[in-house]
């Protein structure tokens, strides 16, 4: 079994992970002011991946755009990663590879203390993804954990890139935001995952 292969009711029955699905996560969090490469790089992009219509393109021209805003945000003191293997624990089904995650450490060359993973939506289907986002914020709880750099909250977000949904994993307990968010939303969306590595 593979990340890719858990949903929420898997989730529930295999991880014991209890899921809130009632609250709103980030009501106080404002927006911030992204920089002019962003703003016009999603401004050219978006339009471009929407007609391209694959989750390829939607990776490539918007998400990935939007989590180096947030490593730039950060002055480089978190890392990107995209792509890469996150075998944590083979008998739980914790493995495989993850779209995107990112880090508390600036260090690049290898992960260390993973707090957000990011999960395209395949299908366009947000909801599908859930159980895979969670899957893998709780592969990195416990990677965290093995590496003596226990966080309290770890987060995740499935996309299409132009809708987020957001996930808090606390304990054993993934809290679903109720609230979607835009990408024409962006500052709020790079608001909220800023947040997130602080």
């Amino acid at each position: 079994m593979a990340y890719s292969e858990f949903t929420l009711k898997k989730v529930k029955s295999d991880l014991n992970v209890k899921v809130i699905e009632d609250e709103e996560l980030f009501p106080s969090i404002d927006g911030v002011e992204i920089s002019d490469f962003l703003e016009t790089t999603l401004k050219r992009n978006i339009p471009l991946a929407l007609a391209i219509h694959t989750e390829k393109a939607r990776s490539e021209l918007i998400i990935a755009n939007i989590l180096l805003e947030v490593k730039e945000q950060l002055t480089n003191q978190v890392s990107f990663f995209s792509g890469i293997d996150f075998t944590v624990d083979k008998d739980k089904g914790l493995s495989g590879y993850c779209d995107f995650i990112l880090s508390q450490s600036s260090e690049q060359f290898y992960l260390e203390t993973p707090v957000v993973t990011i999960v395209e939506a395949k299908n366009e289907n947000i909801i599908g993804g859930l159980g895979q986002c969670i899957a893998e914020m709780y592969g990195a709880k416990l990677f965290n954990k093995k590496e003596g750099h226990e966080i309290a909250c770890i987060y995740g977000a499935v996309t299409t890139g132009e809708e987020w949904k957001f996930i808090k994993l606390s304990g054993d307990t993934a809290y679903i935001d109720t609230a979607k968010y835009y990408v024409n939303d962006v500052q709020k969306i790079v608001g909220i995952l800023v947040e997130m590595l602080k």
